[in-house]
């Protein structure tokens, strides 16, 4: 099986994710629901396993990385402004979601961010 690298950029009702895989990126755009992840988690299946990276945004991004975790995957969640500066060093100036995913997994091969674990359910009920 392969490894491959996955970002991800999150909005309130899709995300874009990107795939490294062989030194080529594959792209699509999902609905930010559990009918988007079950279809991402079908179209990573026939790619291989790896590492998810993706930006904490607003809340969206919270049941995506959740579902991943759960389904064994390892997750990075990575504050915003990292991602940014790496764009600025990359002088990356194309900002469309497609691109933004690309930028992402960039980040996620180069910087080898953490992983990410939920809070245990007794933080998460406090929320």
């Amino acid at each position: 099986m392969n490894s491959i690298i996955v970002g991800i950029d999150v909005s309130k009702e899709t995300f874009d994710a990107a795939v490294l895989i062989n030194n080529k990126v594959q792209t699509r755009k999902f609905n930010n629901n559990s009918e988007g992840f079950n279809k991402l988690v079908t179209w990573l299946k026939s790619r291989g396993t790896g590492h998810v990276c993706m930006e904490a945004t607003g809340i969206y991004w919270k049941n995506l990385a959740k579902y991943l975790y759960d389904y064994g995957y390892k997750v990075s969640v990575v504050n915003p402004a990292s991602i940014k500066g790496f764009a600025m060093s990359k002088l990356s100036r194309t900002k469309t979601d497609k691109a933004d995913s690309v930028l992402i997994a960039d980040f996620c091969k180069a910087m080898k961010p953490e992983a990410w674990y939920p809070q245990p359910l007794y933080i998460q009920e406090l929320q």
